[in-house]
């Protein structure tokens, strides 16, 4: 029975220096990594937008940010609008809407519906009511 404890000592023993080695490989290969350098930004004045300190502390961080300007590599100005809103923007300047829904479907004749008589029964409905 003691042999059999020794021989379970040992077992574990050697189980746990293999997986401390393995460890000690994996955190040293980490560390001979090169790391991102940290950019020391330059100390600005901070200005007083409102009373409330905290509110004040993060609108004073988003002004001294410039990162925003040049998300993607270059300026965003209002020549890549269609970029930044992912295509469509062309698509609301044109004067006819864009079907979404297919017109076989019977939810296009829903969507498609005037409603204008309808609205105006509301109103109607409105004025007797609230008596406008």
């Amino acid at each position: 029975m003691k042999k059999k404890k020794t021989n379970i000592r040992q077992i574990i023993r050697q189980i746990v220096r293999e997986e401390v080695a393995m460890s000690i490989k994996e955190v040293i290969t980490e560390l001979k990594k090169p790391t991102k350098p940290v950019i020391q930004k330059k100390p600005t004045q901070n200005s007083s937008f409102t009373s409330n300190k905290v509110l004040n502390d993060v609108l004073n961080e988003t002004a001294q940010d410039d990162d925003w300007k040049t998300m993607g590599g270059t300026q965003y100005t209002t020549d890549r609008m269609n970029e930044l809103v992912g295509g469509q923007y062309g698509d609301m300047m044109k004067d006819t809407p864009q079907q979404s829904v297919n017109p076989s479907d019977p939810m296009a004749q829903f969507l498609n519906k005037d409603y204008r008589e309808v609205l105006e029964k509301t109103d109607e409905k409105q004025k007797q009511k609230y008596g406008k």
